[in-house]
């Protein structure tokens, strides 16, 4: 046929052929032959043709389930069951080549009708399998309205024998029909066999399609699942968007189970106490190990993280009690001098007063005294005179309690980073604010040193007790962050508890206006500013004035006889001050204090001066003392020495160094010694200072080529090294040689000492530093029980302490 001739158009009515017209059977084969071949040449119907094979139609329901295939419409006339689907518009069917025949299944079986798909259904369920969807019935059905109006038109006339298809509706019918035999196949093959009726063999280019768009309808099936159950919960599950498996777990469907709304709530309540109290555990089990290893630290690795107080339990107070609120003066009450701010009130009279001595307040003073005590049987009761030069002071220092000392309490210092520059009461005040910083210093007054602590001291033979203060005790400056006057009032209780038990007091103020040496024991490290500096005479005058009223306080009859020695300011460092300025200054403090009548043994420091440097100074004055702190380990030559002459030295060295100091036409005359200790290295943590090393291990790095030290100093020349181990670890780890060792040096610096006039042990406790504190030495068994039973004399032959065990190293 031409490729211009006319084709005939299934959709033209005019170009169909009535069925009533005779017919040329012939004639027509050989014109639909033709026609057919024409149109395969055809390009647009190759790629139209093309298209169709590659995409058969899919049907799905509303969740994107596949449905069952289209069946091709039967021709009027064939008696073979129809199958479900609608045909595809415009396009029409093709006769099959014989009646009762077609493809499919391989079981001979025709397209199912309705009924047989209903029935395939009810089988499928018996048999576990999934059903087709109803949907397919549906449309099933209404083909097969649309069939019936199809063949009614037919008998009409309207139609031909095959509906008016030709020879091209009936080949897309037919081939339409295959693809639907093809899929109900597999469909069949998947329900009842599975991999079984694919077994041995691959699949198919169409079971590889269907196998794909049904993964991609299973998959959107699975999402509606998903949907349809996240509406049935709401919050925190619907906005996280939990899988199924977790969704049924938390709504509680495991194992058949079934929970209400109230039982879910409860479980999941008991589900998050479960894991807070998880938390809470593991917490502890780092927190806890951690606490008892810094509880049970030694000096040198110990790393408080609270002072002292902390762990004391709070005052009752009960003594508030007997008195009202209403009994303190409107214009007192929240202030100073209202007993019911203070933090401890214990053995305080808190009757409300404002009566001042020398213009310090008397509060919390009882109006009654006893000096009837002594400490014990070596010494005199507080009303009879102590014979000083002839009987020895065994007294005993309170450091680090109303002045803060970092060796001594290192939990107020050991919380900071070294960034924070927090290394002396001054920085302490000022990094913790002056509030803050008071509540914290009056916690640690109470309880650093109490009723108990005296008594104590008595009972270990003591007589006499040294109370260093700075002069924030009794006034502060603009620009002082220091807590001002609080420390007075605990002072003045500690006096009346000393009178209770006996013993004598030595004031000792530690740190004068401007530091008077630039130590953190002096309140503020760094430069002097104590008649040197700037504001040198400005501190020079203040701190006159303090002794104005110290003395005129003191000068009171009830002081006579327990505030037995006066020092007027200690260590002032006379190596980097002017020796005329301070011995001037000294001389002016001497005439202010007995000015006022105090009739006290007046001490002061020998300045670092030595004291074969003192004949000739300050000696028209009655009844005053030099004061030396005699130590060997800040010294790099005494630090050094091996022990046995470590102990030779103490016994001979100092013991002839008093006797020239005694001795006016040799030195100055009344001489003590104000602080010792048997510490035998610079190894206790923040003793040179937070942050510093030691001498001893060679890691004193100041920054300062005069004073750094960066060559290990231990007797050994570090072979064996040098190592503070052995010095700071726990008493009891001490080897027996050096226990021994410690107890002989103490013992032989209490005999050196009391060829002067005596001694003050520093200190009483510390926090962990046990060569430190008498109270912790003597409960290691290095520092003798009562001060005047001792094993060993100078007297004595010094022991071979190497052959016994102990080490230079050590």
């Amino acid at each position: 046929m031409p490729q211009d001739s006319p084709r005939r158009d299934p959709h033209n009515s005019h170009q169909r052929r009535s069925p009533n017209k005779p017919r040329d059977r012939n004639r027509d084969r050989d014109r639909d032959r033709d026609r057919d071949r024409d149109r395969d040449r055809d390009p647009d119907r190759q790629r139209q043709r093309e298209r169709r094979r590659r995409r058969g139609h899919r049907a799905t329901d509303s969740a994107g389930e596949l449905l069952a295939p289209p069946p091709p419409p039967a021709a009027p006339g064939d008696r073979r069951d129809s199958a479900p689907g609608t045909p595809k518009r415009g396009s029409r069917g093709r006769e099959s080549g014989t009646e009762g025949s077609g493809s499919g299944s391989g079981s001979g079986a025709g397209p199912l009708s309705a009924g047989s798909l209903a029935q395939l259904d009810a089988l499928n369920a018996r048999r576990g399998l999934r059903e087709f969807d109803g949907t397919g019935i549906r449309e099933q059905r209404r083909w097969e309205e649309r069939q019936k109006v199809r063949e009614k038109k037919g008998e009409g006339g309207e139609e031909g024998e095959d509906g008016g298809l030709g020879v091209e509706g009936r080949r897309e019918r037919e081939r339409e029909r295959k693809e639907f035999e093809e899929r109900k196949r597999i469909l069949l093959a998947e329900h009842a066999g599975g991999a079984e009726a694919r077994k041995g063999r691959g699949y198919t280019e169409l079971e590889r399609e269907e196998r794909r768009k049904r993964r991609k309808s299973h998959g959107e099936r699975e999402r509606d699942r998903r949907e349809k159950k996240k509406r049935v919960i709401s919050g925190t599950l619907l906005e996280k968007g939990d899988s199924d498996d977790i969704l049924e777990y938390k709504l509680g469907r495991r194992g058949g189970a079934e929970y209400s709304d109230e039982e879910w709530e409860r479980r999941r309540k008991k589900k998050r106490i479960c894991i807070i109290l998880a938390v809470i555990v593991a917490i502890l089990a780092v927190v806890i190990p951690v606490a008892v290893v810094l509880s049970n630290r030694n000096d040198t690795g110990s790393d408080q993280t609270s002072s002292s107080s902390d762990d004391a339990p709070a005052p009752s107070n009960s003594n508030l009690d007997s008195i009202s609120q209403s009994d303190i003066p409107d214009s007192a009450k929240g202030g100073y001098l209202d007993p019911f701010t203070w933090y401890d009130t214990t053995d305080f009279n808190v009757t409300y007063t404002d009566a001042t001595v020398g213009g310090l307040y008397i509060m919390g003073l009882n109006s009654t005294w006893d000096d009837d005590e002594r400490a014990n049987e070596h010494v005199p009761p507080l009303n009879e005179p102590f014979d000083y030069g002839d009987m020895p002071v065994r007294g005993i220092n309170l450091g680090g309690w109303l002045n803060l000392e970092p060796f001594i309490t290192p939990s107020f210092f050991s919380s900071f980073s070294t960034r924070d520059g927090v290394i002396d009461e001054w920085t302490y005040c000022t990094k913790m604010g002056q509030s803050k910083c008071a509540e914290n210093l009056e916690k640690h007054y109470s309880s650093f040193v109490s009723r108990q602590t005296i008594v104590d001291i008595r009972n270990a033979g003591f007589d006499h007790v040294r109370i260093p203060f700075g002069y924030w005790a009794i006034t502060t400056y603009d620009g002082d962050p220091y807590v001002p006057k609080i420390a007075w009032r605990y002072m003045l209780r500690t006096i009346e508890w000393c009178r209770q038990n006996g013993l004598r007091v030595k004031l000792d103020l530690h740190g004068a206006p401007g530091s008077q040496n630039g130590w953190n024991h002096s309140g503020r490290q760094g430069p002097i500013g104590w008649l040197n500096g700037t504001d040198g005479d400005l501190n020079a005058q203040r701190t006159l004035d303090i002794h104005n009223q110290l003395a005129t306080f003191f000068a009171q009859p009830r002081y006579k006889n327990v505030v037995t020695m006066y020092g007027i300011v200690n260590e002032p460092r006379m190596v980097d001050l002017d020796t005329d300025d301070v011995i001037t200054w000294t001389e002016k403090a001497i005439d202010v204090i007995r000015g006022n009548n105090v009739t006290a043994v007046l001490v002061f420091g020998d300045g670092f001066m030595g004291l074969d440097n003192w004949q000739g100074k300050l000696q028209g004055h009655d009844n005053l003392v030099l004061d030396v702190h005699q130590y060997v380990i800040f010294n790099t030559d005494q630090l050094s020495l091996p022990h046995a002459e470590k102990l030779n030295f103490a016994c001979k060295g100092w013991t002839r160094q008093f006797e020239r100091s005694q001795d006016r036409e040799t030195g100055f005359g009344p001489s003590m010694c104000g602080e010792w200790s048997q510490a035998d290295t610079d190894c206790t943590k923040y003793l040179n200072n937070v942050g510093i090393g030691s001498r001893w291990e060679g890691t004193l790095n100041t920054g300062n080529e005069t004073t750094q030290v960066l060559t290990p100093q231990c007797p050994t020349d570090n072979d064996p090294t040098c190592s503070c181990d052995k010095a700071n670890e726990d008493p009891s780890n001490y080897n027996d040689a050096y226990k021994k060792w410690l107890l002989y040096f103490a013992e032989a610096q209490m005999d050196s000492f009391e060829v002067g006039w005596g001694w003050f042990y520093w200190t009483w406790d510390t926090e962990s530093a046990v060569q430190w504190s008498y109270k912790r030495g003597m409960e290691a068994g290095i520092l003798p029980e009562k001060v005047w039973d001792r094993t060993f004399q100078c007297s004595d032959d010094i022991p071979d302490f190497s052959s016994m065990g102990l080490p230079e190293y050590y």
